[in-house]
């Protein structure tokens, strides 16, 4: 049996206001067997959108652009994609439909479907990260955040200035 390439992904989305103009960064990271390093970027900005939509696109951007099936480990800061997978939340909702009760739909359901059919053919571990510069993981995907506002740029999409300063400080 084959052994699952190790792939690491960094993901982050950020929004100012919410809803608002957003975006998401990731950065895909994989050592083959020989010890070459290979980094891929993946970054977007949106008009209209919210925080919790980017969180879990970057990391559905991520597990999309692997090629066959991975051993992976991502890394986030958003509670609410790691507890989602990681509390087992995200099973409850497809076994319920995505309905919680008396609290109503799931948001983002399409992004949670998406999500549940990208993990499939991968074994994925998600990881909580504390948002803080200081970290290796987190400044990686700040260097993504730098990108994200060109890529707005160069689609012409209007910034606010705070949606730009938000970018910057997550």
């Amino acid at each position: 049996m084959d052994t699952l390439s190790e792939v690491t992904l960094y993901t982050d989305g950020a929004c100012s206001g919410n809803p608002g103009p957003g975006g998401y960064g990731v950065i895909l990271r994989y050592v083959s067997p020989s010890g070459k390093e290979y980094e891929r970027e993946y970054s977007k900005g949106f008009s209209e959108t919210t925080n919790n939509r980017m969180e879990l696109l970057a990391v559905c951007i991520g597990l999309e652009a692997l090629t066959r099936p991975c051993a992976v480990t991502v890394y986030s800061d958003s509670r609410y994609v790691c507890d989602a997978v990681n509390e087992g939340w995200i099973w409850n909702w497809l076994r319920q439909d995505f309905r919680r009760g008396k609290s109503g739909e799931v948001k983002n359901i399409d992004l949670w479907e998406r999500l549940i059919a990208d993990m499939k053919p991968h074994r994925v571990q998600f990881n909580w990260v504390k948002a803080t510069p200081d970290t290796n993981s987190t400044s990686a995907v700040i260097g993504s955040r730098f990108r994200l506002i060109r890529n707005w740029r160069a689609n012409n999409l209007s910034l606010l200035s705070d949606c730009i300063y938000a970018i910057l400080i997550l």
